[in-house]
Order: C-alpha cells, then structure tokens, then sequence
C-alpha cells in the first residue's frame, strides 16, 4: 500500500493539473466573446484607392487652373471665368449644367456688392433613389493684383495660393470626386447635384435661398470647406454670424466756444458701447464684440454723426431673438438727450445646429476613413465660424456635414495659405465611398 506521504503528494498534484485545466478554459473562453471587440478593421476598396491614388497629380493641376483665377467676391470678371471653366468641367463629366444668377430676393447687406456672383448649378441623374447635395464655393477674400506676386506654388508637401483650401480645393475635390464615379460607372444614387457659389464670402445673400432649397430636397449635403491641418475632421455644427450697426446723429457746434450748443453723437455711441459691452454668454455661446467705430469730421467741432458695429457669433438660431431684442431695449436709455439712435441686426448667417441624422452619417464616415488606417475626428461643438452648411440646413432636419475639403491652413491670410497634398488621396477616397454607401443605403 502507498505511503501517507505518497497520497497526500498524488492528492495535491491532481488539484492543480485541475485549477490549470479550468484556468486554461476560462482563458479560452474569455478570448473567445472578446474576439469580436478586437476584429480587424475592413480593407480598403482597392478599386476606389487605386483610382483616389490616380487623381493626386490631375486635382493639383485643377487646382492650379482655379487658383490662378482671381475670384474675390466683387471681382464680376474672375468669378465669371472661373465659373464657366466649372461648368465646362461640369458637363465634361456629364452633368445637366447651368447658371443661376441671384435674384430679387437676395438678402442686401451693408457691404453687398451691386452685382452679385453667379451659381453653377450640374444635376447627375442616376439609377437609385438617394438624393446627395455637393457644395463648395468660388470666391476669395483676396483684392485683385495679388496673384501676380503670389501664383500657385508647392513647397514639399504644402500646395500654396490664394483662396487654396477656402475653398477651391473643395471644388477640386468634388470634381475629381465626380470623374472616379465616372470611371467607376457608378449611378447607384437617385442625383448627385453640385452647387458652387460666388458669394459665400460676403455671407451668401444672392445664393442662400437656393442653398436653402436644394438642402431641404436632398437626402444628404456634404460641404467642402477644408479642415484644419491640425485634426483632420468632419464637422457637424457651425456658428451663426450677425452683425450690429449703431448710426448716431447728434448736433454740431464749436468745440472751443459754445460746446454746449452741441450733441456729442461719439459721447452717446461710447455710452451705447459701454452698456452693451458684456451681452457675451459663455453659458449659451452668444458672443458680442464692439469691432468698429468712426465719428467726427474735425477736432475743433462737436460731432454731429457716430457709428460702430459689432460682430455677433451664435450656436442657435433662436438667441438671435432675445439678443436683437435686448440691444434694442438697451438703447434706449440715453446719454444725451435729442440725440437719434438708428440700429440695424444684420443676420449674416444662420448656425449649422446638431442633428442625430448628420452624426450617424459621419460616424459611418469613421469607418470609412479607418479603412485607410487613419482616424477621423468629428466635431460637434462650435469654433466660432460660419459656412454656407448651415443654409443648406435651414428650415429642415436633413443631415448636413460639414469639410469634406483637403486638410488646409491659413484661410484670409494674404500669404501663407496652403493644402496638404498628402491629404488628397484619403479625401477623395472618403467622399466617393461616402456617395457609394449612402446611396446604396448601407448607412444606418
């Protein structure tokens, strides 16, 4: 018979060959639910990169055409060449093409040109029923003359010039969007329609109610405003944009001999000033700055007119009303008597408010852009901006996302605004596939 000893050994030996065996299953197990949570990401459409790859050196060359064309809001002549060389790009790729010249209804603001820039407008009809709204727009904030000592330029991997990410590259990117579809054969979308505009610059007062219209009819608007070259994002909300104008009239007099005579018009604007200076709410998002001021035709007179203006950034449409309202209440208490207070509440442009529908979409996006082993930031808080985004959803819940553009810098700097090239490829790849997937209603 075996030993005490000898049992007590076997007795042990066998517990833990057992508590090894049930370690090892759970182990086993505990991999096998967490398998699904670590799957591998989805490989890329070979034939969508192969042919975004393809396109890098043609949209640099597109970009070259449009960049040197001046297209400033008020330059009648280069919004009008640059306009047709689109719409010749437009019907080249097969688009139902024309021109909308802004209307009677257009919202005149106090620097609204006479003339305001024409849209072009391509209808890309297709076998499905998905209805996609592409956007993007012509005119810069630059002065005419500047292209002749700042052309198209690349510098390693930066693409330089004028109006570059803000926002021909947005128009490049649609078209060559457009031309890899084409390849493809791909009309599995009910109509792509591409709207540029020549007035985004100046607040969109000839173009917004089209935008406005054209958002409402569409299952989806993707806008082409670049993103920073800092986070590389989709966004979902932008600001809302106002502004306030005082115009004070007072009474001129002898500043030296009979001062009393007079009405002091920038004594009374500073009061205004002064009691509007902290209608700013961090709680809300309502920002309000006094930017502007001007008075006065001598030193030796008491000012008879007085002006200022404010700029207004709001995250919701609805605090245009309270705060329009305030200002006008508060303007009322005045400094000095029989002095006339003219106030004007310009609202420039609505804000791009979160919807459910756009951040189901731009999460697909995610996806998407992960397939390229990249990330894709999707911002749903305010900067301080505006874009022509937020007409296209005005009035309607359908999703508008915002900078489908190139990863860009330096917008209204005169000289130092440039694209990444190396941004080029994934874009493209990211705005075809997104077409693709919504249009075969592969996104929930």
């Amino acid at each position: 018979m075996p030993s005490h000893l000898a049992v007590r050994l076997a007795v042990r030996l066998a517990v833990r060959l057992a508590t090894l065996f049930i370690a090892t299953a759970i182990i086993i197990t505990s991999a096998a639910f967490a398998a699904p949570l670590a799957a591998p990401l989805a490989a890329p459409d070979q034939a969508v990169l192969t042919l975004a790859s393809k396109h890098q050196q043609p949209l640099l060359d597109t970009l070259k055409e449009l960049v040197n064309i001046e297209s400033g809001s008020g330059e009648g002549e280069g919004l009008d060449r640059i306009s047709q060389l689109i719409a010749d790009r437009l019907k080249d790729l097969g688009g139902e093409v024309e021109f909308i010249e802004p209307g009677a209804d257009a919202y005149r603001m106090h620097d609204t040109p006479a003339k305001i820039g024409r849209m072009v407008k391509a209808i890309f009809k297709g076998t499905g029923s998905k209805k996609i709204l592409l956007i993007a727009h012509m005119d810069t904030v630059y002065l005419k003359g500047m292209l002749a000592n700042q052309p198209f330029r690349i510098d390693s991997n930066r693409a330089y010039g004028l109006g570059i990410g803000d926002d021909k590259a947005g128009i490049a990117v649609i078209l060559h969007t457009l031309s890899i579809l084409k390849t493809m054969n791909f009309r599995e979308y009910g109509m792509l329609t591409v709207l540029i505009n020549g007035d985004e610059e100046i607040s969109s007062p000839g173009s917004r109610t089209t935008l406005a219209k054209l958002g409402a009819e569409h299952d989806l608007t993707m806008s082409h405003e670049g993103s920073p070259v800092a986070s590389d994002n989709l966004s979902l909300a932008t600001a809302g944009i106002a502004a306030v104008t005082l115009k004070v009239t007072g009474k001129a007099s002898h500043a030296g001999s009979a001062p009393e005579r007079g009405r002091n018009a920038i004594y009374e604007l500073a009061h205004q000033m002064l009691q509007t200076k902290d209608f700013s709410n961090p709680v809300t998002g309502v920002k309000m700055n006094w930017t502007m001021i001007s008075g006065g035709t001598n030193r030796n007179v008491i000012p008879a007119e007085a002006s200022g203006a404010a700029d207004v950034r709001v995250i919701r449409i609805s605090d245009y009303e309270g705060l329009e309202k305030r200002i006008r209440e508060t303007i009322t208490k005045q400094l000095i008597p029989d002095t006339k207070i003219d106030m004007t509440f310009e609202r420039r442009r609505p804000p791009l408010e979160l919807n459910a529908s756009a951040a189901a979409i731009a999460k697909h996006a995610q996806t998407i852009y992960a397939e390229l082993g990249k990330e894709l930031k999707v911002t749903d808080t305010v900067a301080g901006g505006g874009t022509d985004a937020a007409f296209a959803a005005l009035g309607n819940t359908k999703p508008v996302i915002e900078r489908f553009g190139l990863l860009s810098f330096g917008a209204h700097s005169n000289d130092n605004e440039y694209i990444h090239i190396d941004s080029i490829e994934p874009r493209l790849y990211l705005a075809t596939r997104l077409i693709m997937d919504v249009a075969r209603g592969r996104v929930n």
